[in-house]
């Protein structure tokens, strides 16, 4: 009872910490640097050795929190290996991790081995004990960041064979390590506890693993069960209980046997939440989608509470006195991932300057290594924390530098497909509208009424059916390719429309996002498996089959608004505007003399809307969304379109 009332008030101060740690991670990322080093940052500065915010002790009464988000990191590692998508290029991707894991976990733990008269934590141990951490260190290093790396793929939309292929070694990575670290725990704990290596000792560690791998497989069982239930609220909750029932299960399991039995009893709690998200991922009779959604939608929260206490929880006296070594683990583990993905490479018969560049993409770390480093730290407490306090400043290391790495290889590989520059507005409204019917013909005349440039591309002059287009613009075209679209001029098109069949409109939309950064890209969808495709370019997709009924339906619920929108006011129209006027940089709304007629709606700034009021401040590239009469709108056009 007086160890609850103890942790409320250390919860209570955690919270408010944990706040904070959000919005100064949010900071971090808006100086370029990751996430969760301004979740690190926030636990160090509020740790006992800054502010002492949180004492010592009440960082180990949040060891707890530590374990329910390491299952969390754990499923989430287990549910990125998709098999389908990696066994293509099994071969390639194989060797590649081999040669990455033989050559790190070698170097790795020489290193440590050798620099171990440098750490203070280590000089006293006998030599079984120094390798017993060395083997340790050296299987966290082998740790990649799937997340990383799809952050930084999705970014640049980077497709090709080298991207497969890193993608592949990296998502492996992770189930790889685990299974190492379970082995190399194992074996540590042995070293530790002058445990002989014997047939007994090969028997037991096999044990552990099976043991570890069965209970894998039943707590996909009960996550399948609890996928099933029709309570979309208790399910996340439900799988942090169950990860972290699935720690104190170890942690039970290694003490009874330590009293009981002639040994102790490893289960590695890693191990069995991994291999429980692998297995729900990857059978399609559960509810894959999901559990990997709900993984997804609750990560922030997990990862501020993990890397905020991991901050919490290092020793800055101990880094203090060890940063060099740091340094050069850093350095060892770069040449490592050069000479084990050169190697994995050259087996793999992978293309020579793939395999000298490679090792670039694969220096980012992040949850995986955080977590086993904190493992050790639960798991040996002699002298764990301290170990602890050095890996992970390694790990910042790669963290900061290793996607910065990954961007710059993509680029020079030539795979990255990043979204091209937007040019700046000219004082035209150009529309190109690819497709020659009806539908694009009436489109064209309304958009033209509006005070738009409007073209029509085609590939061929049968106009049968058709209505005379003598008021509308058609440019023959020889095929969709870049330079028929520059013939176009679209690179100075506000808006492109495509009306072909899917294949042609995305083929449109992605060499106009990638080489034009085309500001609006619009597009009739014909199946709607496509949509995905489309809406990861930020193309505004309309559906045949659900327009009319999402319009009816807005008529019968909004149809003053929704008569605004469909321009069916009489005298009233719905427009969006940049804003390039420099008088107008930094104004409010509240001070721009508006017509009283016209109502801002909202603001769209970098990829966001604002809930625009009065005092919201108007910057140049805004996008303005303003409803009004239109010799208003026309007014108000010049003011934020021109300099006047």
């Amino acid at each position: 009872m007086d160890e609850t009332l103890l942790l409320i008030p250390i919860l209570f101060s955690f919270l408010v910490i944990a706040l904070a740690s959000k919005e100064i991670g949010n900071f971090f990322r808006r100086l370029g640097l990751p996430l969760i080093s301004g979740f690190l940052f926030t636990g160090i500065i509020a740790g006992p050795y800054v502010l002492k915010l949180l004492s010592v002790d009440a960082a180990e009464h949040l060891i707890f929190l530590e374990e329910v988000a390491l299952a969390f990191i754990a499923f989430a590692a287990g549910s990125e290996l998709n098999w389908e998508e990696v066994r293509y290029r099994l071969r390639s991707i194989g060797l590649i991790t081999g040669g990455l894991v033989i050559v790190t976990l070698t170097l790795g733990s020489l290193a440590l081995l050798f620099l171990a008269d440098f750490l203070p934590f280590m000089q006293s141990m006998p030599f079984t004990s120094r390798l017993a951490v060395a083997i340790l260190a050296g299987a966290i290093l082998v740790a990649r960041s799937p997340s990383g790396a799809i952050a930084v793929i999705n970014e640049l939309r980077a497709k090709g064979r080298f991207t497969q292929t890193v993608l592949g070694v990296t998502v492996i990575m992770d189930a790889v390590v685990i299974t190492i670290f379970a082995i190399n725990s194992s074996i540590a704990d042995a070293l530790l506890t002058n445990v002989s290596f014997s047939p007994t000792f090969l028997l037991l560690l096999l044990a552990e693993l099976t043991v570890s791998v069965l209970l894998g497989l039943v707590l996909a069982w009960i996550i399948r069960l609890i996928l099933n239930w029709e309570l979309p609220l208790v399910k996340f909750p439900l799988f942090l209980l169950l990860g972290f029932g699935v720690f104190l299960l170890a942690d039970e399991t290694r003490h009874y046997s330590h009293d009981l039995l002639p040994f102790e009893f490893l289960l590695e709690p890693l191990l069995i939440c991994m291999i429980a998200g692998f297995v729900v991922t990857n059978n399609k009779k559960y509810s894959s989608h999901e559990f990997s959604d709900i993984l997804h939608l609750n990560a922030l929260p997990v990862y501020i509470v993990f890397f905020t206490v991991t901050g919490a929880s290092l020793q800055l006296d101990v880094l203090a006195s060890t940063w060099p070594i740091a340094l050069a683990l850093f350095g060892v583990r770069v040449v490592s991932i050069f000479l084990g993905s050169f190697l994995g490479g050259t087996l793999a018969g992978e293309p020579a300057y793939h395999n000298r560049v490679r090792w670039l993409a694969f220096i980012t770390q992040a949850g995986v290594g955080l977590g086993l480093a904190q493992t050790v730290a639960v798991t040996f407490p002699e002298w764990g924390q301290a170990f602890a306090t050095l890996i992970i400043s390694v790990i910042v290391l790669n963290e900061v530098i290793g996607p910065m790495l990954f961007k710059w290889v993509i680029h020079l590989v030539g795979e990255a497909h990043p979204r091209g520059a937007t040019p700046d507005f000219d004082g035209s409204r150009d529309a190109l509208i690819f497709g020659l019917e009806d539908q694009a013909f009436a489109l064209s005349r309304q958009l033209t009424a509006h005070g738009w440039n409007v073209r029509l591309a085609s590939r061929t002059a049968a106009r049968h059916g058709i209505p005379d287009p003598s008021d509308v613009q058609i440019l023959p075209i020889p095929d969709l390719s870049l330079e028929s679209l520059h013939t176009l001029n679209a690179d100075r098109a506000e808006a492109i429309i495509t009306m072909l069949s899917d294949e042609e409109n995305y083929q449109i939309c992605e060499l106009a996002y990638e080489n034009f950064g085309t500001d609006r890209l619009v597009t009739r969808l014909h199946e709607r498996a496509n949509f995905e495709r489309f809406h990861a370019l930020g193309a505004l997709v309309v559906d045949p089959d659900t327009a009319i009924i999402g319009l009816l339906e807005h008529f019968v619920r909004s149809p003053v608004a929704t008569s605004l929108v469909m321009g069916m006011a009489e005298g009233q129209d719905v427009v969006d505007m940049e804003m390039q006027n420099q008088n107008l940089d930094g104004r409010a709304i509240r001070d721009l003399n508006l017509p009283v007629d016209v109502l801002i709606l909202g603001v769209s700034r970098n990829g966001h809307t604002l809930r625009s009021h009065g005092y919201t401040r108007l910057h140049l590239g805004d996008r303005v969304t303003v409803v009004g009469s239109e010799e208003s709108l026309e007014q108000i056009a010049l003011r934020f379109e021109g300099q006047t």
